[in-house]
């Protein structure tokens, strides 16, 4: 239903915006006066449903999110530190910096901690840190976006930019440092406090 409302729309819009011959209904040409007739009824019906609002909520159940729960839309226009584009050489530099640091402490770090199954991997810019049944994170480069990409056990996917102010990875929706997420994430699953920074 929702994708015949759809093409409804957009068959409306395009009759709206047709060359002067076509602008009418009745001036169209005989294959389109059927269909657009047609259409102009089932418009005019749907005209009486409430409009589609990006505040619709199309889940079963009702969430009662306070503001600070829910994800932040970002303004890229005015976060110009993160914005701004790194070279892709300089992008390399830092990210492979940052990858092989992590993968050095989180080697040492998972030799002083009982967890069953922790092993680290990387290879084609991928690190992969498995925390055996505690979930297992997977940080790697997006070089189109100058981006460190996270998937975590515990907060999800995170996309982090460089911030030349702070000479740090940041995520742009909540400002958190990638180094501060994985130590408080790994503290709490593994036991034992990591320094990472």
């Amino acid at each position: 239903m929702a994708s015949k409302l759809l093409l409804q729309r957009r068959l409306f819009r395009f009759l709206q915006l047709s060359p002067p011959f076509f602008s009418s209904i009745h001036a169209a040409p005989t294959i389109l006066s059927a269909k657009a007739s047609e259409f102009m009824f089932l418009y005019n019906v749907n005209a009486l449903l409430p409009p589609l609002s990006p505040s619709r909520n199309f889940c079963s159940r009702s969430f009662n999110l306070h503001e600070s729960q829910g994800p932040l839309t970002i303004d890229y226009r005015y976060d110009c530190e993160c914005s701004s584009l790194l070279q892709e050489g300089e992008f390399h530099r830092l990210a492979d910096s940052t990858i092989h640091s992590l993968q050095e402490k989180l080697e040492d770090y998972g030799d002083s901690v009982e967890v069953d199954g922790f092993d680290i991997d990387y290879g084609n810019d991928v690190l992969t840190i498995k925390l055996g049944d505690l979930g297992t994170y997977v940080l790697n480069k997006q070089t189109p976006n100058r981006q460190l990409w996270l998937s975590s056990p515990m907060s999800g996917p995170s996309r982090f930019d460089w911030d030349r102010d702070t000479k740090a990875w940041i995520y742009r929706r909540n400002k958190a440092n990638l180094y501060k997420i994985l130590e408080g994430e790994l503290e709490q699953l593994c036991g034992k406090p990591i320094v990472l920074s």
